[in-house]
């Protein structure tokens, strides 16, 4: 799915379906015909999606590298999607729980983690931009904000 969702926004709409397809059924993925009619519905929903356009569009990254320090900790990592607008940064991590959590205090505190350093690391790189972070639940699919006062208590206790 996230292999997909980096690949499929390069190629024309028209075309995706096809592609998604061709992939899925690769011997390498071991996907019965069920699953790949079921993944290639989800990926394409996402990308089709209204809400989700400015993720997918000219602004945006696929799989941009991230490393920075955080007090003595470091953090690399790869953000499934990056979009850069004039005043703000949005960072986008792909999960495909299933079902996924219905309330933000049900997120598993891993992710949270994640992008709470995603975030503070990025911060230094666009200060004059608000960096938002989101997952994006493919299953349903679902675009969860995730507040930045809630993300910056991850890091307070960090050595300086």
């Amino acid at each position: 799915i996230h292999r997909l969702l980096q690949l499929l926004p390069l190629i024309s709409e028209r075309e995706r379906a096809t592609a998604a397809a061709r992939f899925l059924a690769r011997p390498v993925h071991n996907l019965s015909e069920k699953d790949q009619k079921t993944y290639t519905s989800e990926i394409l929903a996402v990308l089709a999606h209204p809400d989700f356009a400015e993720l997918f569009g000219p602004n945006s990254r696929s799989e941009v590298p991230v490393t920075g320090r955080l007090g003595s900790h470091v953090v690399a990592g790869q953000v499934d999607r990056l979009v850069v607008q004039q005043d703000r940064v949005i960072i986008v991590d792909y999960k495909s729980n299933r079902p996924p959590p219905a309330d933000i205090s049900d997120v598993p505190r891993i992710y949270m983690r994640q992008m709470a350093a995603y975030r503070a690391v990025l911060h230094p790189v666009f200060p004059e931009r608000s960096i938002d972070c989101a997952l994006l639940w493919t299953d349903v699919p679902y675009l969860m904000a995730l507040p930045g006062e809630l993300l910056d208590g991850y890091f307070e206790h960090l050595d300086a």
